[in-house]
């Protein structure tokens, strides 16, 4: 093939990107796609109080039908280098595994997508049946702010469309082919706040503890489901992660008790009906005794879901030809990128198996990155012979 995702797969992890730094990744996409004749755009985006970031958008075509294969090179921090068997930006490969940080998630993946592209345009006279572009950003494992969701503003206001995307993120839960994710939860966090009155412990009459309280309303906020879950989704979740009074005396009834939570919630809500829904509980709870309030943390995390038709049909056939497995359709597991992406085009995410992503010697096998830049390969074939 004119390129072998797993040399390719090397190069990019012996980059640290770790967020938000590009380390050298982008070069690597460059070096590789700009001789095949792709149009490259390199591009940092800024906000106050944020880190700049640097982006990445190459497209080869300029009519329909256009594919996407979008994803992100920056990395989790490794922890203990010390704790790894090969170190995490070596690119090392041992007994058919290829070790380092970012191995699935996602520079393998993308190593496959770019792979899959140049073997395919190397079969078809170096130019596709419409358009194949790649959209890479450096922010996806931080806040997300300087990353896919300016680049695709800046995408549209060049007059870039696109028709459907695959996002490599790692879908796969046990062996390649056994999963895609047509779409994901929202997610929103909260503090749920009561508020009492502060004062002495021997004097509890001339005080209010705002602690009991609390645990009155966690409990009627937990004691019933959020909903039983839809067609492409389970039941929505809520979880409370942390409780905190701010008392260091042990003599001191508290002025306020505070808990954070988060809720990953399904298609039949959203952002805006999902507060009215636990407000409403949380007011029936008090019965009128318990002071409380809420407080609402900003998200750009909303649910969403690509209809299976066939678009997905195509991916899962493609899947199956190559290794003879017909995937399941999910929208299990946290967010991910296409939440900005499904505002421009259908996305689904298909990449390698996560099951080391972010964990110490993260790693993939070769055999892995070679069936995937197959199936990759299958999809580009199928997709513009329509």
């Amino acid at each position: 093939m004119p390129a072998d995702p797993v040399a390719l797969a090397r190069d990019l992890l012996r980059c640290p990107s770790v967020t938000p730094a590009e380390g050298g990744a982008l070069g690597v996409l460059e070096a590789a796609l700009k001789p095949a004749g792709f149009t490259v755009h390199r591009m940092v985006f800024s906000e106050a109080g944020t880190p700049d970031v640097e982006n990445f958008y190459a497209r080869i075509g300029t009519s329909g039908p256009h594919l996407m294969f979008a994803g992100h090179t920056d990395v989790v921090p490794t922890g203990p280098e010390t704790s790894w068997s090969h170190p995490p930006f070596a690119g090392d490969i041992a007994n058919g595994t290829l070790y380092g940080r970012g191995a699935v998630d996602m520079k393998g993946g993308i190593a496959a997508s770019v792979a899959a592209t140049l073997d395919y345009l190397a079969a078809h006279g170096g130019r596709p049946k419409g358009s194949i572009s790649f959209l890479i950003t450096g922010d996806e494992e931080s806040v997300a702010i300087n990353g896919t969701i300016k680049l695709l503003k800046w995408a549209a206001q060049h007059g870039e469309k696109f028709d459907n995307c695959i996002l490599a993120e790692p879908s796969n839960v046990d062996v390649l082919g056994d999963t895609i994710k047509i779409g994901r939860r929202g997610s929103q966090n909260g503090t749920l706040i009561v508020h009492g009155k502060q004062g002495h412990v021997a004097y509890p009459h001339r005080a209010e503890n705002p602690i009991m309280g609390l645990v009155a309303l966690i409990a009627a906020l937990k004691a019933e489901p959020l909903d039983t879950g839809s067609a492409h989704f389970d039941p929505s979740n809520l979880e409370f992660t942390s409780i905190d009074v701010g008392n260091r005396t042990v003599n001191l009834i508290p002025g306020e008790a505070r808990a954070r939570f988060n809720i990953r919630f399904n298609d039949r809500h959203n952002q805006e009906s999902l507060k009215i829904l636990l407000e409403k509980r949380a007011l029936a709870a008090s019965g009128g005794k318990i002071r409380f309030s809420f407080e609402w943390e900003p998200s750009n995390a909303d649910v969403f879901v690509t209809a299976p038709g066939p678009f997905t049909d195509l991916v899962v056939d493609a899947i199956a030809e190559v290794t003879g497995r017909k995937p399941a359709l999910s929208s299990s597991g946290g967010t991910s990128d296409a939440r900005f992406i499904k505002d421009y085009c259908p996305v689904v995410e298909f990449g390698l198996v996560g099951q080391t992503m972010h964990a110490i010697d993260e790693q993939v096998p070769t055999a892995d990155l070679v069936a995937l830049t197959a199936i990759y390969r299958r999809i580009l074939e199928r997709y513009f012979a329509q």
